[in-house]
């Protein structure tokens, strides 16, 4: 195709890359997601030129896989065939939500079965004046999310620890935190459940996981077969599910309980009983 002097031309990859696990639905569901990129060129009267102008990624897609019974593709997938945004699935927000966007201006919101919807926000700061760049959103309470920034909890001085985002009243809160909040600093993620706090926290010296309610350890993982630890290794939770590195576990009675081992970036599962699922 040949257009007027000047325009630019968008080349599209046909394959899609960067396909990695955004979070799961629930303990037989995940959700993934992947991009395509593109490389800009100038199109002239003759011909397209060489020249490359720049490059990104965007067509964001999101799946959704069994990941312990092996089935014939997704159950669910969509795709945006019409942005260059590559910012739409930076991670889970609910069991069904993911997040992206260029939050705390606004965030987009990508609800499966349905279209990813933006709205923007209003930035509030409370008692803090040095704001995160957030990382993590994860429910908290009545109907509002929590939202961190890597490393933000423990922060000092001046910079705001965690925030409060209300996607009903389009706000984001920047805060330090509370007195009765303080304890979270030693965690690696954070999450409402009803009233009560949930927390995920790597200890270093012996090496262990441990699962915090309202201050009080109800569970441990410590390091050792069938689990590795590191002060390197990430944990979080994604919707109702725990991703602790490669052990994708649940709550049970306040319980750690893991269902299986995620292997090969996450896009492989064995179950307990040998099985391996690809997705």
């Amino acid at each position: 195709m040949y257009v007027g002097c000047g325009d630019t031309y968008y080349d599209w990859d046909d394959r899609r890359s960067s396909k990695r696990v955004v979070g799961f639905v629930d303990d037989s569901l995940v959700m993934v997601g992947d991009i395509r990129c593109w490389t800009k060129y100038e199109e002239t009267i003759l011909a397209m030129s060489d020249e490359d102008l720049g490059s990104g990624c965007g067509h964001a897609r999101l799946c959704v896989y069994n990941y312990r019974v092996q089935e014939d593709g997704p159950r669910w997938c969509d795709s945006l065939d019409n942005t260059r945004d590559e910012s739409t699935l930076i991670g889970q927000m609910t069991d069904s939500i993911v997040w992206g966007g260029n939050v705390p201006e606004s965030i987009k919101m990508w609800k499966l079965g349905e279209k990813p919807h933006e709205r923007k926000l209003r930035k509030i700061v409370e008692g803090c004046s040095v704001v995160f760049m957030p990382t993590s959103i994860k429910q908290w309470h009545e109907g509002t999310f929590f939202v961190r920034g890597d490393k933000s909890l423990d922060v000092g001085g001046d910079s705001c620890q965690y925030a409060v985002l209300d996607t009903m009243q389009r706000t984001i809160t920047y805060k330090k935190l509370e007195d009765y909040l303080k304890w979270i600093r030693k965690c690696d993620d954070v999450r409402g459940w009803g009233e009560d706090v949930f927390c995920l926290a790597l200890e270093n010296e012996p090496l262990d996981l441990l699962l915090v309610k309202n201050d009080n350890i109800l569970d441990s993982l410590l390091q050792g077969k069938p689990y590795s630890w590191s002060k390197y290794t990430k944990v979080g939770f994604a919707g109702n599910i725990l991703n602790l590195e490669n052990n994708v576990c649940k709550i049970v009675s306040d319980n750690f309980q893991c269902i299986g081992v995620s292997i090969r970036d996450a896009l492989e599962y064995r179950c307990k009983d040998g099985t391996t699922i690809i997705y």
